[in-house]
């Protein structure tokens, strides 16, 4: 008796659940009908966003200076470096004379041969002065020389000869006016030719800043010197969508194969001009130099021509609330669903930040620790019910306990249904 009666009690049980369920699928606006299985969720949580640019580059020096010879105005003697040779600011790299000295320094000596003429004219004049005024007295009628005379400017047969000696003492005094003025002149001609002297022994030119002598043309062709700087940068190219997010100050970060370390900095330079002439034909490249932040320990020296994986970082938001890129669906504005503490789904619209490494960055819009489904696996209605998978390692007596049997049953019957 009591085997028949489980098996009755079993199937009225079974008639039972089977009728409940048909009624409540086929009940118009049930929940169950409106009932949405969530399988993946996640909560908004802050997070940093970084939105980057990924590029290749090259290591280089930041600068190279060219030094410059003017072979027509100069005569080149010798250099005094070498290729790879290091320099600092003020070491000689070459010698060389100036051509236009020379002619300067003829046309010195001429002026000062002149000078010392009439200083040697005015000696003899002076002599002849001093000649003439021991005659006057004793000799009245002794003969004159005839510059003498001429420049006395006075009539000899007719004057005095304290008139006379008066007169040949103003001119001995102002002859030696004249030869100290020759001599003088004579003396800073020496100082200006004792100067062209030294210039003419060697003219040398420095470099202006610290360096690697990277080439020496001893053709003499221009630049005759070229001089790296030690400092190095990073080179590459920007793609014309590149250009539109790069500026110059960005961030960068790089890592190569070369360096053990990863590199920091910034970008320097960016050209708006492309590296070759804009053609249908190829894509535009624009060159751009990233600078290295130097290392406060002493690190291993770059090499020169090293590749490099460069991430310049264009737009970075810390702290901001976000949400995976797969959340937000459209529908003329964008918007994410909501999980609520009442077990509904609700439709939220949002207004969009940074999107950048899958993340999303929302500006307005649920709240940081909210609940969001990550995509739906069915159209939902605004405010359905939501039913989650049962994550076991989280299932505790105790919870179950605090629901009522009403709960229960309509927990237990969405599962199987949903299911």
């Amino acid at each position: 008796m009591s085997g028949n009666w489980k098996i009755a009690a079993v199937s009225i049980a079974s008639i039972v659940l089977i009728t409940v369920n048909l009624y409540l699928i086929e009940k118009k606006e049930s929940k169950v009908e409106r009932t949405v299985f969530v399988e993946n969720w996640t909560k908004i949580k802050k997070d940093t966003i970084t939105d980057t640019i990924q590029t290749n580059g090259v290591i280089k020096p930041v600068e190279e200076y060219d030094i410059y010879f003017d072979a027509k105005k100069n005569d080149f003697k010798k250099f005094l470096v070498k290729e790879g040779d290091s320099v600092t600011a003020g070491s000689s790299l070459f010698e060389y004379t100036a051509t236009e000295l020379d002619a300067l320094k003829a046309s010195l000596e001429a002026e000062k041969t002149a000078a010392q003429g009439e200083m040697a004219g005015i000696e003899e004049y002076i002599g002849k002065l001093r000649s003439y005024q021991g005659t006057v007295t004793s000799e009245p009628e002794a003969a004159i020389d005839e510059s003498v005379e001429k420049n006395l400017n006075i009539d000899i047969t007719t004057s005095s000869s304290d008139l006379i000696k008066s007169n040949i003492e103003q001119e001995m005094y102002k002859q030696e006016l004249e030869k100290n003025r020759l001599d003088e002149k004579v003396k800073m001609l020496d100082a200006k030719l004792s100067s062209i002297e030294e210039q003419s022994s060697a003219i040398v030119t420095t470099s202006e800043a610290d360096g690697v002598v990277k080439n020496i043309n001893k053709n003499l062709d221009n630049p005759i010197i070229s001089i790296v700087s030690t400092n190095m940068a990073i080179e590459g190219y920007f793609s014309g969508e590149e250009m539109k997010k790069a500026e110059v100050g960005m961030t960068i970060k790089a890592s190569s194969s070369d360096s053990k370390k990863a590199l920091k900095g910034t970008i320097g330079r960016i050209h708006s001009y492309p590296a070759e002439e804009p053609s249908l034909k190829k894509d535009n490249r624009f060159p751009f130099q990233a600078l290295i932040e130097p290392e406060r320990e002493e690190t291993e020296p770059l090499l020169v021509g090293s590749k490099v994986n460069l991430t310049v970082i264009t737009n970075e938001k810390a702290g901001v609330p976000s949400i995976p890129i797969e959340a937000v669906q459209y529908q003329k504005h964008p918007y994410i669903y909501k999980l609520t503490n009442k077990g509904h789904v609700d439709k939220h619209y949002i207004t969009k930040g940074l999107k950048a490494e899958g993340k999303q960055e929302i500006i307005k819009g649920p709240s940081v620790g909210d609940v969001i489904p990550l995509k739906p696996n069915v159209a939902v209605k605004n405010h359905s019910y939501f039913i989650t998978p049962i994550q076991f390692e989280k299932v505790k007596a105790g919870t179950y306990k605090k629901f009522t049997s009403r709960e229960k049953v309509r927990y237990l019957l969405l599962g199987i249904l949903e299911k």
